[in-house]
């Protein structure tokens, strides 16, 4: 990266107001997790039922991750974060009256605005913490997802202490929407117009962000405008054979943190006999090990590059996994939950700088990486109930275990490309990376 140049006022709130809605949206994400026991009982389903509930969560967010690259590339990100906001606020509002209503149908429907209200945002949002991030020639990605993380254990501390005083699970959705929709305003008004947003005009190229001059480097890296912002233009990348490989790591990391958003509590509560208090607590565990991990890993990406720590933390994990799954000791499985974190958190924010780096294209590639990503994040995981039904959510989470594996095998993709890489036209990039890139 070039020298960090210093960070002007403007730069430093759009910074702050990226910090804050993901820290809204892990709050969100973790108030609804923490009560999914509860929630489970009031609308009195099995495990493989309440799999099927959570499928709404899964359409929903599969809907927003494929059209939000394409939305950001037409309307830029500012825009599609504002769609995503309004998404999440009526998402809780609907899943706070069917929980109240114990109306399995109001959960799903409220889930799937929900989660297209999560795809639609957060894919804009790495979008624009890529663009943050080379604006200050500094990492800015982990630190931003593990505002998401920080949210998440602000949310499990709180539906651990509501849980355990039986507080309505409606009541408490309600109250976390309003506090999103007014981080989600304040955000949008801070967010320059025109981030990774492309210009029609076929013939020229669009290097320029009418907007803001902060948000320049964002727009059009891939030369300009003779790039689709459509379906065809998002699969064009894949036709590189790093980015494939980035896409499967991120895939394998995402699905082991979803894994544990989507099931934990109810892991420990049905697979360890814990209490439901007990549950959430296991999750908030879990959460600070994210946050943690998120927080404190730049120094090790600096020393030894990400290919070695995403190799390492794919290791972790799979050892915190393996401790959870076969472990007959619940204490033992709960403390493994921080390897499990620990092991999970830099896993998906530095596959998405590695799919950026060095290359000209970089707002697709982001938004490529993140929809794989986020892919695995929401549709794997409901999936693994279905699975429970058959061999117990213990055993189903040997999956987990086997894509963790699978991505420390692969972790040589995320060496940064040779410098010359980046500059080549964007049409030679088009057919595939160098091998150069994949050893």
């Amino acid at each position: 990266m070039k020298n960090p140049p210093v960070m002007d006022a403007a730069t430093r709130r759009w910074r702050a107001a990226l910090f804050l809605f993901m820290l809204a949206t892990g709050v969100s994400m973790a108030s609804w997790v923490a009560r999914t026991p509860a929630v489970r009982d009031a609308l009195d389903v099995t495990t493989g039922s309440m799999g099927l509930v959570l499928f709404g969560l899964s359409v929903g967010s599969m809907a927003g991750v494929l059209a939000s690259g394409g939305l950001v590339r037409r309307r830029g990100g500012r825009r599609v974060i504002a769609a995503g906001a309004g998404l999440l606020v009526a998402g809780l509002l609907v899943i706070a009256g069917g929980a109240a209503l114990e109306v399995s149908a109001g959960v799903f429907c409220g889930l799937a605005l929900f989660g297209a209200g999560m795809g639609l945002a957060e894919v804009a949002f790495n979008i624009e913490g890529a663009a943050v991030e080379r604006t200050l020639g500094r990492p800015v990605l982990p630190v931003l997802h593990g505002c998401f993380s920080l949210g998440t254990v602000v949310g499990a501390l709180l539906g651990m202490g509501l849980t355990a005083v039986r507080f309505p699970v409606g009541w408490h959705l309600a109250a976390v929407a309003f506090a999103v929709a007014a981080a989600g305003v304040w955000t949008v008004r801070a967010v320059p117009a025109g981030t990774g947003q492309e210009e029609a005009d076929p013939e020229g190229p669009a290097d320029t962000d009418a907007a803001s001059g902060t948000a320049s480097g964002a727009v059009s890296e891939d030369g300009g405008g003779r790039h689709p912002g459509g379906l065809r233009g998002q699969l064009e990348v894949w036709r590189d054979r790093r980015l494939v490989l980035i896409g499967l790591i991120v895939l394998a990391m995402a699905f082991a943190e979803g894994s544990a958003n989507d099931w934990l509590p109810l892991l420990m509560v049905d697979g360890h006999g814990t209490s439901a208090t007990a549950g959430s607590l296991t999750f908030m565990l879990f959460a600070v090990a994210m946050t943690t991990g998120r927080f404190t890993g730049g120094p090790l990406l600096v020393r030894y590059g990400p290919a070695a720590v995403v190799r390492a933390s794919a290791l972790v994990a799979a050892a915190g996994v393996a401790l959870v799954v076969f472990s007959d000791d619940a204490l033992l499985a709960g403390a493994a939950v921080v390897l499990w974190g620990l092991g999970a958190s830099l896993g998906f924010p530095v596959t998405i700088s590695a799919a950026g780096e060095g290359v000209r294209n970089a707002s697709a590639r982001v938004a490529a990486v993140s929809t794989a990503g986020y892919a695995a994040f929401l549709v794997g995981p409901p999936s693994l109930g279905f699975l429970a039904d058959h061999v117990g959510l213990r055993n189903a989470m040997v999956v987990v275990l086997v894509l963790l594996g699978g991505a420390a095998l692969i972790t040589r993709a995320l060496r940064t490309p040779p410098s010359g890489a980046g500059e080549e036209p964007p049409g030679a990039q088009a057919p595939g990376a160098r091998q150069s890139d994949l050893v």
